[in-house]
């Protein structure tokens, strides 16, 4: 894998002093930075919303087709809950205090079709150092068919993307929980990105396989045996779960990122033109401020430029520090990018789609 470097002239105190600002903040009303009590309150909802319905379906409580279906549409609530709340959280290190008690949440991933290892790789080790740049930010590079980036190469059928995104973007766990994860496997074994996390290629491929053997089971082979339903009720509401499930993840993270207020950028000799800090903020956007609600739904997502900046603050506190984050931004001349409503966040992307499909 090649090695970029960020710039280390550009607002070299711009970091160091918003740490600086945002760590008295926490000094000042000594509370810590994991997710506190609460983090654990929320983890119980999405994982009860994900479980719970599985378990009346299991004892056969709920039997009638339209109802059935509706069990697998709450289940998708649950697994996006915990795949933006809680999963998303321990696997940064700011779910609580305990490294170990992290790795364990964590592994919940496993739980809902996905694989710790490659989703770290994915998410932690190249999203958050290198977001938008091409070549290096798996978030931005996908099918054929989709263009996430001005430098990415251009075809016809770009034109249209705009209008068939949203399918792909309700596939991406269904992929996730099937194929992806070993694409993934194989792939950053080539890259010797396997080592970033303290593992081997064959370990990690042989959980691979019993996971996904274990979350097929439990979805799919014990429903067909013992839920008082026909099979293609199961499978159908499997499918529901992770059309709904994908649609609501993609669309939270791509109105992050592929928007029209943020910058895509290439490097240039192996480097990048802005220090690390700088980058996150040039080319990330929140949204939806004002909605306690769906921050707390979504896991603080919408406030993605303190994610980024302080991955190892849980999403409790981003509200809070928002407000410090937007002062320093903005004394230092940088835009700080947000959308009022997660509707103007969507619309943005979409016209940005549009743009990204009109000409390379």
């Amino acid at each position: 894998m090649q090695v970029i470097q960020f710039s280390k002239e550009d607002k070299k105190q711009f970091y160091s002093d918003l740490r600086k600002r945002v760590n008295q903040y926490f000094e000042n009303n000594k509370i810590s930075k994991d997710g506190r009590f609460g983090i654990w309150i929320k983890a119980f909802v999405m994982i009860s919303l994900y479980l719970g319905p599985y378990v009346l379906m299991y004892f056969n409580v709920i039997t009638h087709p339209a109802l059935f279906i509706c069990m697998w549409v709450v289940m998708a609530l649950g697994m996006s809950g915990i795949g933006l709340s809680v999963m998303h959280d321990a696997n940064h290190g700011t779910f609580t205090k305990s490294k170990g008690l992290n790795g364990l949440v964590g592994s919940i991933i496993n739980l809902v079709g996905g694989a710790k290892v490659t989703w770290n790789i994915q998410h932690n080790v190249l999203h958050h150092t290198y977001t938008n740049v091409e070549g290096m930010d798996d978030d931005i590079e996908t099918i054929p068919l989709m263009r996430f980036s001005p430098s990415q190469k251009w075809m016809k059928i770009h034109k249209y993307q705009h209008i068939y995104a949203w399918f792909f973007y309700a596939l991406m766990t269904l992929n996730w929980a099937t194929a992806k994860d070993f694409i993934q496997l194989i792939r950053y074994k080539k890259e010797n990105l396997i080592r970033t996390q303290n593992t081997t290629f064959t370990k990690e491929l042989v959980k691979l396989i019993v996971f996904k053997l274990a979350y097929y089971t439990y979805l799919i082979v014990l429903p067909i045996i013992f839920f008082d339903v026909a099979w293609y009720w199961v499978v159908l509401g499997y499918v529901t779960m992770h059309l709904l499930s994908g649609l609501i993840l993609s669309l939270i993270f791509q109105s992050a990122h592929v928007m029209d207020t943020t910058e895509f950028h290439v490097p240039k000799d192996g480097k990048l033109k802005n220090n690390w800090a700088v980058h996150q903020v040039l080319t990330t956007t929140n949204f939806a401020p004002r909605s306690k609600w769906f921050t707390w739904f979504i896991g603080g997502l919408n406030y993605q430029i303190e994610h980024h900046l302080f991955p190892s603050i849980s999403h409790v506190h981003y509200r809070k520090i928002s407000k410090i984050v937007r002062e320093v931004v903005e004394e230092y001349g940088l835009p700080y990018n947000v959308k009022p409503s997660f509707f103007n966040a969507l619309a943005s992307h979409g016209s940005m789609l549009r743009r990204l499909g009109m000409s390379a």
